[in-house]
């Protein structure tokens, strides 16, 4: 039987939602064809192996119980601290670790070096995605729409001014750190001081903060699943009575939010952007698994927002819930998304590297 290790929590700002994604995918894993091992990525970097689990059901098991201190060794075994010799290996690992070292790409090197499938993007797509710089350059350079935006580095002595990026860009501006997710650290401004303000918060969050156009559209959202062939979900629709989908709209007031599958729009535009989530996989090499966000405009003009290589798997992630109304099950979808790591790293492991 395949060991599987489910690896979540992390370092970023999203931990909390990892624990909570990580759940739900446990319980989704088919434990008669998985040996299953919980390993929790404290705050601090710490690796924690929680349990090797067999039929324990996922609401008698505590994600954040203290455990045994492990690593991953070189030969993909996974080693307690105390006793390395005692390394199991390791078939396939199942990141669920949102936002900095988790879906960057650092992850995702160490499991490649090491020669361990794993699900989801690899280390140029994930890190890629990450950066909304870079992803909506690469994008652009492609011919593919996205939101007009300035880029501002800290420590820069002359950032550009409210007023000037006002005239460039519109009014109502969104200021948003460059690599990271969940909508944390996302503002919404309209004039000076909130500005100001918005800088300082993204700052917190990364050296590189990205200033965009507010765009009047409706949020259109789908999931990719497969590198050869890709696959794409129907398209859902968030609305939200805040401001902005952020953080608080996500996972603190859902209320405000209303997900609506599949979105009301004609089968023509719904087949454009199902189009465009596939070449935008292949534009950011984001194969395996991504949720790709658009914005569709009153005239049916469709801007890419941005990729998630690791989307949540909340009860409110839209991932899979689109895959379910596309007819496949939480159950099937985890397996797919398993096997997919199997033929992703086989292939890679058929390519000649140079010696």
């Amino acid at each position: 039987m395949p060991h599987l290790v489910l690896i979540y929590g992390g370092q970023s700002a999203e931990h909390e939602v990892s624990l909570v994604s990580a759940r739900n995918v446990f319980h989704a894993i088919d434990r008669t064809r998985y040996a299953v091992t919980l390993v929790r990525i404290d705050r601090d970097g710490t690796w924690v192996r929680v349990a090797t689990v067999s039929n324990t059901p996922s609401s008698q098991i505590d994600f954040q119980a203290p455990g045994e201190l492990v690593f991953l060794k070189p030969d993909g075994g996974l080693a307690p601290i105390e006793s390395p010799r005692d390394a199991v290996h390791v078939d396939v690992v199942f990141p669920v670790l949102h936002g900095t070292n988790g879906e960057d790409g650092a992850i995702q090197g160490l499991f490649q070096m090491y020669k361990v499938p794993h699900v989801g993007a690899g280390v140029l797509g994930s890190s890629v995605c990450m950066d909304k710089d870079v992803s909506k350059r690469l994008l652009r350079e492609a011919g593919i729409t996205v939101p007009d935006f300035r880029v501002l580095h800290n420590g820069e002595t002359n950032l550009p001014s409210y007023d000037y990026l006002a005239r460039v860009l519109g009014k109502t501006l969104f200021v948003k750190p460059a690599n990271t997710g969940s909508s944390i650290g996302i503002s919404r401004v309209e004039s000076l001081m909130e500005y100001q303000s918005a800088i300082e918060e993204a700052f917190k969050y990364d050296e590189k903060v990205l200033v965009e156009e507010a765009i009047t559209g409706r949020e259109i959202e789908c999931a990719v699943l497969g590198r050869n062939p890709v696959h794409v979900s129907v398209c859902g629709e968030i609305t939200t009575t805040h401001s902005f989908y952020s953080y608080q709209a996500k996972y603190e007031d859902e209320s405000a939010t209303e997900i609506i599958i599949p979105a009301s729009i004609p089968e023509a535009v719904t087949t454009r952007i199902q189009d465009l989530a596939r070449r935008t996989c292949r534009v950011l090499d984001c194969f395996g698994m991504a949720r790709v966000d658009f914005f569709l405009e009153k005239d049916n003009r469709i801007l890419v927002n941005e990729v998630n290589t690791i989307p949540g798997f909340t009860s409110v992630s839209m991932y899979p819930m689109l895959w379910d109304y596309s007819g496949m099950s939480f159950s099937d979808l985890v397996d797919a998304l398993i096997q997919d790591a199997f033929v992703t790293h086989h292939r890679r492991s058929q390519l000649i590297r140079s010696r």
